[in-house]
């Protein structure tokens, strides 16, 4: 008796934060547990409150099982305070990790319900240090500056019970749980395709990847990649240029910008775009981050075009994650004697579609689009074009072999840059790459 007294003691301590009843600035106590006050409460449109909780008896690896699944948990969990409080704690539990999340989701259905459960019922699923931690509670402190992050009408939490977590995500083995979103959030279930290449990228390298990117984004795809020095930056630059704009995928909390150099472009895409994060609040950028947020760039997009590389570029690690989610991959050519070509090669090599122009990647893609495809149809003969070959040159040389004025030169060069035909480059000088 004494032995059942105890495990109900310890089952009713579980189903409560840490300092249930304490007076917090953010967390208020109520009689259905820990509430966040200031206006966050998060119930679904037309969601009463008498649904029946069931709970989730997969996580999705095959695209069969992701609409039942996205069903289930929109039809049966019911967004209040509390529940957003639980999904926050359950996503900062150390040494829990991704796969000990989907574990615990499929064993019991939502966050709220893990922190009921007993230790003896989470030690089937997670180590007893765990366990242990989480039938403990949260502490109610450590959610604070997340709630007080999301008084900014800028800033979001969308999780996978939300209606608009991005659908694209559930065809993945591994969704993140949980996305810390800055920014635009309904970009993340638009048509997208991701961007990414060397951080040390040459400067006709960072040139392609603006006009690409540009181009792909007046076509009506948002354009993906990591907020990275090189070409991640100028790909974010030329998405938020067109129709389509852009989202940088980070490896650190969205209250951290890295690297610092990009703030300025960061708070550019956080009002024009969207910065989206798995990480919670503080977490710093250690390495171990980056591969994983690589697999969220290629998620969240089509496919995925690789600019510039070198065989240790992390961006190889983007295109085959891409290609085993079932993207597809293309790659720009480069010099056979540039290192920051040999990782294109390579991937070209092993099936990666060689791609000259956005022309090439739209056209593969349309089929995905429907009706946003949007080709972008260059003329089949510029009058430029018989005095431009895909070699760089100089605006000054243009004017000499056209006969044209700087003045008309420079609008006529323009609209093709708009188009995704000609790059600028460094020093006035100009390159079809289209």
């Amino acid at each position: 008796m004494d032995d059942c007294k105890a495990r109900d003691a310890d089952r009713s301590h579980s189903t409560m934060p840490r300092s249930a009843t304490q007076r917090v600035p953010v967390f208020v106590a109520t009689h259905k547990g820990i509430g966040i006050a200031g206006g966050l409460r998060r119930q679904a449109p037309g969601e009463g409150n008498n649904h029946s909780r069931r709970h989730l008896s997969c996580i999705p690896s095959r695209k069969a099982e992701c609409a039942a699944m996205r069903d289930l948990i929109r039809g049966s969990l019911m967004f209040k305070d509390a529940e957003l409080a639980s999904w926050l704690a359950f996503n900062q539990i150390s040494g829990l990790g991704n796969e000990g999340q989907r574990r615990l989701l499929q064993a019991f259905g939502s966050p709220a319900q893990v922190f009921s459960a007993s230790v003896l019922a989470l030690q089937q699923f997670v180590k007893p240090a765990i366990a242990s931690a989480i039938a403990q509670g949260w502490d109610e402190a450590t959610l604070a500056p997340t709630a007080e992050w999301l008084n900014d009408p800028l800033n979001h939490v969308i999780t996978l019970a939300d209606a608009d977590y991005p659908k694209i995500l559930l065809n993945l083995s591994d969704p993140p749980i949980m996305l810390y979103a800055k920014g635009r959030r309904e970009l993340l279930n638009q048509p997208a395709l991701a961007i990414v290449g060397s951080r040390h990228a040459t400067p006709q390298g960072v040139s392609s990847a603006e006009a690409f990117a540009l181009a792909i984004s007046t076509a009506g795809l948002c354009v993906v990649s990591g907020l990275a020095h090189g070409i991640d930056a100028a790909a974010h630059r030329g998405g938020l240029r067109g129709k389509g704009s852009s989202i940088a995928v980070v490896g650190t909390g969205l209250d951290k910008v890295y690297p610092a150099a990009n703030r300025q472009l960061a708070h550019q895409l956080a009002t024009e775009g969207v910065l989206v994060s798995e990480f919670p609040l503080g977490t710093p950028p250690l390495a171990a981050n980056f591969p994983r947020r690589n697999r969220i760039i290629s998620g969240l997009s089509l496919g995925c075009l690789v600019v510039e590389a070198s065989l240790q570029s992390g961006s190889l690690i983007t295109a085959r994650t891409a290609l085993e989610q079932g993207r597809d991959v293309f790659a720009i050519p480069g010099s056979i004697h540039s290192p920051q070509a040999k990782g294109c090669h390579h991937l070209i090599k092993q099936g990666a579609k060689l791609v000259e122009s956005a022309q090439d990647i739209l056209e593969e893609l349309g089929h995905m689009m429907g009706e946003r495809a949007a080709v972008v149809n260059p003329p089949d003969e510029h009058p430029l074009f018989s005095h431009m070959g895909f070699d760089p040159i100089d605006i000054n040389t243009l004017c000499q072999l056209s006969g044209l004025s700087v003045e008309a030169l420079s609008a006529s060069l323009l609209q093709l840059e708009l188009d995704g035909i000609v790059a600028p480059l460094p020093g006035g000088l100009y390159q079809r790459i289209g």
